[in-house]
């Protein structure tokens, strides 16, 4: 099963990969952009677990509609939260959330993002270390 370019195979590597690009971007006067904190990142993982939760009682594969508004009003809130700060906005385009969020239909798909979001948090923790 592949949502976008992730499967439960790649997942990790992806995450890595996406947190390892935060320190290379810049603002438009060249500066570097400050890297997520993991509190930021853990609010929108904090929305993704409620989801989680409600996704792992359902019986069909298909999401019912209400999930399906717990993932638009997820995406809502990362592009909000893209707007407030730039480094969450850096955050949200390496790790492709706005692309992955609609793309989700499955029970699967859903389990996928979510261990996807958890990978996230666990590499800005590694790689950055505490927030300052």
């Amino acid at each position: 099963m592949k949502l976008l370019d992730l499967d439960h195979e790649n997942f990790v590597d992806k995450a890595e990969q996406a947190i390892n690009r935060l320190n290379e971007e810049k603002d438009n006067r060249g500066k570097p952009i400050r890297v997520v904190s993991t509190s930021q990142i853990r609010n929108l993982l904090s929305m993704t677990s409620d989801i989680y939760h409600k996704v792992i009682l359902l019986r069909e594969e298909d999401l019912d509609e209400d999930v399906k508004g717990r993932i638009a009003y997820l995406r809502v809130r990362c592009i909000y939260e893209s707007g407030r700060n730039e480094s969450v906005k850096v955050f949200v385009k390496n790790s492709r959330l706005l692309e992955i969020l609609p793309k989700i239909a499955t029970r699967k798909e859903y389990i996928l993002f979510s261990q996807y979001m958890e990978a996230l948090v666990a590499w800005r923790k590694y790689r950055y270390g505490q927030d300052s």
